[in-house]
């Protein structure tokens, strides 16, 4: 059971992505910045982040946590932002499915590397053949959105 709301959960995620890949694609054709457009997307987030916190009112993380984190940890919101500048940029460009497509092929090779050699405090999972057929049926899933 909460497995198939977690993966609904993320199914969920993955349609705010495409919108916001759309959303920022019109709004950069419109601005003619993709720089504007990821900052006021960000600022999007930030205020969203910020209305969060002060409705939930989370208890602060120990400050020795924070210190002892390693940097590596922090690199999520430097990651995002050039998800957004990347949808920005390229959405209109490519198409909201080919972005997409694109996107979803980068995360699963990535992921698939990252859970390979157990990187970023992931536990291993080995590359299978099954594992990678699925990468590549993913990839040429791409190829048919872009071309076909």
């Amino acid at each position: 059971m909460h497995t198939t709301i977690f993966a609904l959960l993320a199914m969920g995620a993955g349609c705010c992505i495409a919108l916001q890949a759309s959303a920022n694609g019109k709004l950069r054709h419109n601005i003619d910045s993709p720089l504007f457009t990821s900052y006021f997307s960000i600022c999007g987030t930030i205020l969203t982040a910020t209305l969060a916190m002060l409705l939930i009112r989370p208890p602060l993380p120990a400050t020795a946590a924070m210190r002892e984190t390693p940097w590596w940890n922090w690199i999520g919101g430097p990651l995002g932002a050039l998800i957004v500048l990347a949808g920005a940029a390229l959405t209109r460009e490519l198409g909201a499915a080919a972005f997409i497509a694109l996107v979803v092929g980068g995360q699963l090779l990535c992921s698939l590397f990252l859970d390979h050699f157990a990187l970023m405090g992931l536990d291993q999972k080995v590359i299978t053949p099954g594992r990678l057929l699925g990468a590549i049926l993913v990839v040429a899933g791409v190829a048919c959105i872009k071309y076909l």
